[in-house]
């Protein structure tokens, strides 16, 4: 297992483009000069012994920004951070209980623009021994995985839309059984995606 992390190491170390929310939509016009606040997400790694999975949480259907939504664990950076990366496992302690010291860092992604102004750097990380899963009460509704094969094969991407303040938007998503994923975190891990099939 130790060469295809390698070969994730590799693959996340290569420049690129950073993604944003607007890259299925070019006559959107976005404002010069506009601020983006930092944040990082964590889209933890775990392997099985049969296969690689991907954590991802459900938010709480309570919440005001992005109800019951497919998403990385993670938020906005913080003054106490030393950085996104730093944010992004931050959080993760904080969603799903998962504890800094057992993630291996592979790598960054480059940021991703959101359409509530955040600049989002994904941070790709193995999860090296097992945890216990204990959900933020009142942020996430549910944790759950994914084949790690299936959002990193550009090929089950489909691009969905609906109508958003009066206009048409395009996104990608990636259904998995239940689970709708979509928006930034199907863009994000579509930026994966391509990142590994180069």
């Amino acid at each position: 297992m130790s060469d295809r992390f390698q070969s994730f190491r590799e693959a996340l170390a290569q420049t690129g483009v950073e993604s944003s929310d607007f890259d299925l939509n070019p006559e959107v016009t976005l404002p010069e000069g506009r601020s983006l606040r930092p944040a990082g997400v964590l889209a933890p790694v775990v392997d099985t012994g049969t296969r690689l999975e991907l954590i991802l949480t459900k938010r709480s259907s309570a919440l005001k920004h992005h109800p019951g939504q497919i998403a990385f664990p993670g938020g906005k950076q913080d003054g106490g951070d030393a950085d996104v990366i730093a944010a992004a496992l931050r959080e993760a302690r904080e969603e799903i209980g998962l504890p800094s010291d057992i993630v291996d860092v592979l790598g960054v992604l480059p940021a991703h623009e959101t359409v509530t102004g955040f600049s989002v750097t994904p941070v790709i990380g193995y999860v090296t021994r097992d945890f216990t899963v204990v959900p933020e009460p009142g942020e996430v509704e549910e944790v759950f995985r994914v084949p790690l094969d299936l959002v990193l094969n550009p090929s089950n991407y489909l691009v969905h839309s609906r109508r958003w303040r009066g206009q048409r938007r395009y996104y990608y998503a990636v259904p998995y059984g239940p689970y709708y994923i979509w928006g930034a975190t199907a863009r994000m891990l579509r930026a994966w995606a391509t990142r590994m099939n180069r």
